[in-house]
């Protein structure tokens, strides 16, 4: 898998990152999730795992060429928003060796794979809120 960075958030200490991959998925490094109340919000099937990251780390989807990077819903893969400003990401956790020997991943972080249709779906607007305009400005 080859890996084109696009992003990170970085404070002293956090570095949730994104990368795009040569196999149209993004690769979405963030930070653990041990709070077992939120854990048990999530339904994580074997493979798969979930991290926290903020919510500004999507804008660097621009420079994947998407025309936006604000995340418009709140739906699989993006489980969670938080109280805090950040989204939980539900994804199949990264093991590949490779693409993890290209990353500096501290030990309070893991990675996670998303599709990008599944990322790009997100940018969209909700099709209810487009109607609920679409009815306001009939009126």
């Amino acid at each position: 898998m080859k890996l084109r960075f696009l992003g990170k958030n970085s404070t002293v200490g956090d570095c949730p990152t994104l990368y795009a991959t040569d196999q149209d998925t993004y690769l979405v490094q963030g930070w653990r999730i041990f709070a077992n109340d939120l854990l048990m919000q999530l339904e994580i099937t074997e493979g798969e795992t979930a991290v926290e990251v903020p919510t500004e780390l999507f804008e660097h989807l621009t420079e994947d060429g998407l025309p936006v990077g604000e995340i418009r819903r709140v739906e699989d893969p993006i489980m969670i928003l938080t109280p805090g400003g950040t989204f939980v990401m539900q994804g199949r956790e990264v093991t590949d060796p490779e693409a993890l020997a290209e990353m500096e991943i501290p030990d309070y972080e893991t990675v996670i794979e998303v599709s990008k249709a599944a990322i790009t779906a997100l940018l969209e607007e909700p099709r209810e809120a487009h109607l609920q305009r679409q009815a306001q400005s009939a009126l």
